[in-house]
């Protein structure tokens, strides 16, 4: 919503409101834009990460580095998905059916990668040829029937048919593995999810996986190991000759499993490795970070890339299958072949190290398919193959399942998901918290969150010093606009409300809506009624709100909230949403104290939706803050873990805050100052601010 009348009646850019009521001031400039300044902020520090991983890899010149280069892979990424693995549970594997086809049978098999935790998979057995023999697991993309998708099928057959055990099993919240399902409706618990839609429910549980300091590519990696436990009880599969292969999301898992079990002998990723160069795409939303499993915390801060995976494999025979028109982009794969290439090279196997590439879009097309099998007949069965893939039909999805309904939630009595285990882990986390009962939350909230702006009234003013102009002037009081620097890069536009009159020194509040300065500025509006009763009003856009936010139309990948990819690329940089905004929080008080008409001891906050965590979490760091208003009270986080559908919690998600505080033992530090639940839709704000 835009100003209304007044003086001048609308929202002008800055330099033409200098222009107007500064007399003396510069000629104006071209309207700047905002939007997307965020990425752009963290792109300046992701360049210089990138700048530093090279110099790494550069810096890898004989074997034992290459050693030393895959035990600090191995380290960083063992800390990225929320440290070691469990201990091994019994698989209790069974075979469900068992369908006879021409040159191979199909055996429906369920196991358990954890207690509980059902894996559904089929097994393609060769009909001829001598036991045992070499296998491959099949990782299926992000396809809504998972494992039994066509164009993955039509790869299995393709293997067995040549003399391959393989076996595919469907990911989590795919195939008959969704994650988010009401048992007694059958019905999705993810706000617009279809059953089986695969990304929208790896983003939520990735999401509640973040709070206890995991990630849910943890899971993904899980089964991968466990298929392969499986596969080792088997008297018909060679133990020494077993790969992988998987395409988009396969793709991922592929590659992660290359990176984390040491006992694959070949890889056939296709469609996924790049470069984060060349995916990370800035302000175009059609590159960027995706699903929450391919986003791991600090992955660039600690100088990691798509090529470690590969290095973390050599020098084992991997083959890296690409599109030239995939959206991950080409460009990226070959530098991140050229990167592996010099490792595999100083390991002396550079022809360990594959790369397929034909005119496509992304996807397994037939080309690729057929240079995947050229790749294990190679090196798991030693010998040529032309790759030659007849048509031939595949089986309808419902033929292929495991259980009766199609879902394990439906069909297996006490089937666990990936956030019943998670909120296990929260749970003991939360018993075990150091900030339980408020204790030590000032430090332990600064730690967690990253703040690290520099504070200081003399700091703000002068950050602020001449961007400060009247736009509007009203009945009892009047409009500035400010714009707050909290550091390089970074622009908080603000509309500053001034009573008329009243004394030298009034009241003031901090007011933060995700929707925008201007949301709640308009002429009867709850800033109106704040102003007009004496206190002073600054209403922030923290970074990624109000100018600085995407349209609302803005494709970010699977989700309704344009920042999703942003709130990913902080998390690859080392940084957080949440610990950013609350450090322009506290930039926008300290320039509130630094002004001669406000009483640095009556300063409030009033958070709205979103912003109402950060209201929290800035008056633990700032205890000149006297009261907080919360419109409403955020969801705790241990609410968000133990619930299973959410929606809009990108935002406010701190990766591991539960090993260390939650809300409540926020608001318990804050004691005794006020902290209101706003539930009413028309709050009376001044009143409260007079008390």
């Amino acid at each position: 919503m835009k100003l209304t009348s007044g003086a001048i009646g609308c929202l002008l850019p800055l330099s033409l409101c200098s222009l107007m009521f500064a007399g003396s001031a510069p000629s104006p400039q071209p309207p700047r834009s905002l939007e997307g300044m965020t990425d752009r902020y963290l792109t300046e520090i992701v360049e210089a990460q990138w700048k530093k991983r090279a110099e790494a890899l550069g810096a890898i010149r004989t074997p034992e580095d290459v050693h030393a280069r895959k035990e600090y892979i191995r380290e960083k990424m063992m800390q990225a998905i929320g440290g070691e693995f469990p201990e091994k549970t019994p698989l209790n594997a069974r075979i469900a059916g068992t369908l006879e086809r021409d040159g191979y049978r199909i055996e429906k098999l369920i196991f358990e990668s954890l207690p509980n935790f059902y894996v559904t998979a089929n097994v393609y057995v060769p009909a001829s040829g001598q036991p045992p023999w070499p296998a491959v697991l099949g990782t299926a993309g992000h396809s809504g029937d998972g494992k039994t998708a066509d164009l993955y099928q039509r790869v299995w057959i393709s293997l067995a048919r040549r003399g391959f055990v393989v076996l595919a099993y469907d990911p989590p919240g795919q195939g008959e593995r969704s994650q988010y399902i009401d048992p007694a409706t059958g019905e999705s618990l993810v706000p617009g999810l279809n059953i089986g839609g695969g990304p929208s429910e790896h983003i939520m549980a990735g999401l509640q996986c973040l709070l206890t300091g995991t990630n849910v590519a943890r899971y993904f990696i899980w089964d991968g190991i466990r298929a392969f436990d499986y596969l080792l009880t088997r008297d018909d599969v060679d133990p020494l000759r077993i790969g992988v292969a998987g395409n988009s999301g396969g793709g991922t898992q592929s590659s992660y499993l290359a990176a984390f079990e040491p006992r694959l002998a070949a890889a056939a990723p296709s469609c996924y490795l790049t470069s984060w160069e060349k995916l990370w795409g800035g302000t175009d939303s059609r590159l960027g970070p995706q699903d929450a499993e391919q986003v791991f915390v600090n992955f660039l801060k600690d100088g990691l890339g798509f090529s470690d995976f590969l290095i973390a494999f050599a020098p084992k025979p991997l083959q890296m299958t690409v599109a030239t028109r995939d959206y991950f982009p080409i460009e990226g794969a070959k530098i991140t072949h050229a990167e592996a290439l010099r490792i595999y090279d100083i390991l002396g196997k550079p022809e360990c190290l594959g790369f397929f590439e034909s005119d496509n879009p992304h996807g397994w097309h037939q080309e690729p398919r057929e240079a995947t099998y050229r790749w294990f007949a190679r090196w798991l069965q030693d010998r040529e193959d032309d790759g030659a893939e007849p048509e031939f039909e595949t089986e309808k999805p419902q033929t292929l399942w495991c259980c009766e309904t199609g879902q394990v939630a439906t069909s297996l009595p006490g089937a666990r998901s990936i956030q019943s285990f998670n909120q296990a882990l929260a749970e003991e986390l939360y018993a075990k918290r150091s900030g339980a009962g408020g204790r030590n939350i000032p430090d332990l909230v600064r730690a967690r969150l990253g703040v690290d702006i520099e504070r200081g009234a003399a700091e703000a003013a002068g950050n602020a010093a001449g961007l400060s102009s009247a736009i509007e002037e009203r009945e009892g009081y009047r409009i500035e606009r400010v714009e707050l620097r909290p550091e390089p890069g970074i622009v908080v536009p603000a509309l500053l409300f001034l009573p008329a009159g009243g004394a030298a020194r009034k009241s003031a509040v901090l007011y933060v809506n995700p929707a925008g300065k201007e949301a709640d500025a308009a002429e009867g509006g709850p800033l109106e009624a704040i102003a007009r009763a004496g206190h002073i009003a600054l209403a922030p856009d923290l970074r990624g709100w109000g100018e600085s936010a995407y349209p609302i139309a803005r494709r970010s990948y699977g989700k309704s909230n344009p920042n999703y990819q942003t709130v990913m690329r902080a998390l690859l940089a080392g940084k957080n949403m949440v610990g950013m905004r609350v450090g322009d929080l506290l930039h926008a008080f300290d320039y509130l104290i630094a002004r001669p008409d406000v009483d640095q001891a009556r300063i409030a906050i009033v958070g709205k939706d979103n912003a109402a965590s950060l209201g929290l979490l800035a008056a633990a760091l700032e205890p000149g803050i006297a009261k907080i208003a919360c419109a409403p009270l955020p969801p705790s986080y241990m609410d968000i873990v133990r619930k299973q559908g959410h929606s809009g919690i990108d935002e406010v998600v701190v990766p591991g805050v539960l090993k260390d505080f939650d809300l409540p033992d926020v608001i318990d530090a804050l004691k005794p100052r006020m902290v209101w639940n706003v539930e009413k839709e028309d709050p009376d704000y001044a009143a409260w601010l007079a008390r």
